[in-house]
């Protein structure tokens, strides 16, 4: 039975009033009639709609919950993981500190070296020197 009443004996009268015979008003109201039963929701269609919306409903809340839950998983294993990158790369900077202090020390005592050689092979032109302004003040 349909949800919404349908005179098909006021329709057909209404469609032999308008020209049309017995036999084709009753079919066209038949017709009406069936295709509007097939076609109309009932309450028990529209309670069916409602339950599987609120299915659905139910559905996107347990995904919202698992996603949060997977999104907070991933926060955290990635915040350690940046941790343990953070303590690394901490790490490898204090090497790298320490390797070029040892290349700044290095670097201070070869110049500490060369200047000392350099003041000692000056000091030998000196002495060369002065000893052949004596030899040439002697010959003179």
């Amino acid at each position: 039975m349909s949800a919404i009443a349908f005179d098909t004996l006021k329709f057909a009268k209404r469609l032999k009033e308008a020209g049309f015979t017995e036999q084709q008003a009753e079919a066209l109201a038949d017709a009406e009639a069936e295709l509007i039963e097939q076609n109309l929701a009932t309450k028990r269609d529209i309670a069916d709609l409602k339950r599987d919306i609120a299915d659905v409903k139910r559905d996107i809340k347990e995904l919202e919950v698992t996603l949060r839950n997977e999104i907070k998983q991933l926060d955290v294993t990635l915040r350690g993981e940046i941790k343990q990158l953070d303590v690394t790369l901490r790490g490898e900077i204090k090497q790298l500190d320490v390797k070029i202090e040892q290349i700044r020390s290095d670097l201070a005592r070869d110049l500490k070296g060369l200047e000392y050689r350099m003041t000692i092979k000056l000091g030998t032109m000196m002495v060369v020197a002065v000893a052949a302004m004596a030899t040439l003040v002697k010959l003179l």
